[in-house]
């Protein structure tokens, strides 16, 4: 097995809440959960279970809950990739990338590294290089990343979706223009960058024995007789409801018997929508077989799930009329996957009751400021047997923050648009209070003109019907820009389907960004580096005009 830092002392019990349709305002309700966390009773069989953070999410009471309790290690959603932690060439961004090595420190949970080399998430730059330039490239940024979380990273996946469907090699950048050899280039980069981190091979669909999975294992089993560094090699698992591949015990120690740990790296497990109670269960019984298959190979180290709740995953964006693919709902109440889970690991039962008080609503709820794009709210704060740990905020009567703390401002509004809030208090076991009252904002009306200069450099690299795109936002004016809103239209019917270190919004063309809780505020001179992944009709025209808080921001 690899090395495995085994942890913790443990939060509080976890529950969540069912949140009523968006046009009414929610209930109080309460749940609890009866079983130790599951990474707990992984331990047990020496297996973490993991979970791909967004350290925006942590702001959000509930889905810190989650996972504070649940997880024995984190891996970062998008933080870690090309081009969050190098959008220019030797120039590296850490930001997200060290809030969420942070957090897994705090928590005491393994920190897993994704990824180093992948045709996917891929800065412009890297697109234009050519030859020698592109492998060195490659090489000097796996050093660079893997170097800077030495000695903090249990695996890295190097390289990531290599191979085709069919066993052949993907026709990425690197293969292009580099051949075969550059997987071992990245692999021997990241050992000489981190010499006690395990490297993994990371690809989906290969979780049965087939033309990809088998491409794979040659690889692999070249590797091992020639001395090229690998210790791991990462199955994805992103599974439909009833298709668990009959071979995937089978073919996860076939993998093992090469001398390697395997590992089910990004599991979900997708459905036709709505979600009813026939493929909830069909969905428990599917995340009970890839958990068993797990235990039943030695050298499998755990499973990552690729998200914590159904609000926040990837696949309706990208599967439309599926999704609910997760272990939590869109109101983080566990679904009985979360069981299934529990049962196949001998997770012990926390006894009886737990905490089941809800706290008490907040009261004085008003309108603190306003200004032609925001409403600031303000209220007293809640009481609880154990303690409030955060609250929700409607808008309208759909939930629009979650924050720890007695106020928020609402951002991105029209001109002189009218709005009603509500706020409940909700506590660390996820029992949410009775509503507020309401009370309601209103916008300033427009008509003072911009708000200062700005740039925009905006870049894409496409694929198919697929494109990734990224954003350099900065505020050439000489005041600090808080809570700003940059907008801008696509020109061919594009869409954006999954988006990192900002917050998207799109109504037809027109494409809404605000920002991420940790760069709320774009200080004078001061750029921000957001990304999106996006879908095309085959022609991916880039935008051609930006505004920022109002104002128009030149191109480059």
């Amino acid at each position: 097995m690899s090395r495995t830092s085994f942890r913790r002392s443990l939060a509080t019990t976890l529950a969540t809440t069912a949140l009523v349709a968006a046009t009414v305002l929610p209930v109080a309700t309460t749940a609890t959960a009866a079983t130790e966390p599951l990474g707990d009773a992984a331990a047990r069989h020496g297996r973490t279970i993991g979970f791909a953070l967004d350290p925006g999410r942590l702001s959000e009471s509930s889905y810190q809950a989650v996972a504070d309790r649940e997880f024995s290690l984190v891996v970062a959603e998008n933080a870690m990739k090309w081009d969050a932690t190098e959008p220019s060439r030797g120039s590296f961004s850490w930001g997200a990338a060290d809030q969420v090595a942070s957090y897994a420190a705090a928590q005491g949970a393994d920190l897993y590294g994704h990824t180093l080399v992948w045709h996917q998430q891929l800065p412009g730059w890297v697109q234009g290089l050519t030859g020698a330039d592109l492998r060195t490239a490659m090489t000097d940024h796996v050093r660079a990343v893997a170097g800077h979380f030495a000695g903090d990273v249990e695996a890295w996946d190097v390289v990531n979706e290599a191979f085709e469907d069919d066993g052949s090699r993907r026709q990425s950048v690197f293969q292009q223009r580099l051949g075969d050899g550059y997987i071992e280039d990245a692999f021997r980069a990241a050992r000489a960058a981190d010499p006690d981190a395990d490297l993994c091979l990371n690809d989906y669909s290969t979780d049965g024995i087939n033309a990809k999975s088998t491409a794979i294992y040659d690889l692999v089993a070249d590797f091992t007789s020639r001395g090229v560094p690998i210790d791991c090699v990462g199955f994805q698992a992103h599974l439909i409801v009833g298709q668990v591949p009959s071979t995937l015990t089978q073919n996860l120690q076939r993998f093992a018997d090469l001398g390697v740990d395997v590992r089910i790296t990004e599991l979900d497990i997708r459905m036709n929508t709505p979600a009813d109670a026939s493929r909830l269960a069909q969905q428990a019984s599917d995340y009970a077989k890839v958990f068993q298959a797990c235990l039943d190979v030695d050298r499998c180290t755990g499973v990552t799930l690729w998200g914590i709740t159904d609000r926040y995953s990837w696949i309706p964006g990208v599967f439309p009329g599926q999704g609910a693919a997760l272990v939590w709902d869109d109101a983080y109440a566990p679904k009985p996957a979360y069981a299934a889970i529990a049962e196949v690991l001998g997770a012990q039962d926390d006894g009886p009751g737990g905490d089941d008080q809800a706290p008490s609503a907040p009261t004085g709820l008003r309108v603190s400021g306003t200004t032609t794009s925001s409403i600031s709210l303000g209220w007293n704060a809640s009481s609880d047997d154990v303690g409030v740990a955060g609250y929700r905020v409607y808008r309208d009567g759909t939930q629009v923050a979650e924050v720890s703390g007695t106020s928020f401002t609402d951002t991105g509004l029209a001109a002189g648009a009218s709005h009603v809030y509500a706020v409940r208090a909700v506590d660390a076991a996820g029992n949410a209070s009775a509503t507020s009252g309401t009370v309601t904002g209103e916008t300033a009306e427009g008509g003072g003109g911009p708000t200062g200069a700005c740039t925009v450099a905006y870049a894409a690299s496409s694929w198919n019907t697929g494109f990734t795109g990224s954003l350099r936002i900065t505020n050439d004016s000489a005041v600090a820009l808080h809570g700003w809103t940059l907008t801008f239209a696509f020109p061919d019917g594009q869409t954006v389907t999954q988006g990192w270190s900002a917050q998207y919004a799109q109504q037809g063309s027109s494409v809404t960004v605000t920002p991420a809780p940790w760069n709320t505020t774009l200080g004078a001179g001061a750029s921000v580096d957001v990304g999106f992944n996006g879908s095309h009709s085959g022609i991916n025209t880039e935008p051609s005009s930006f505004t920022l808080d109002g104002a128009a921001c030149d191109v480059v």
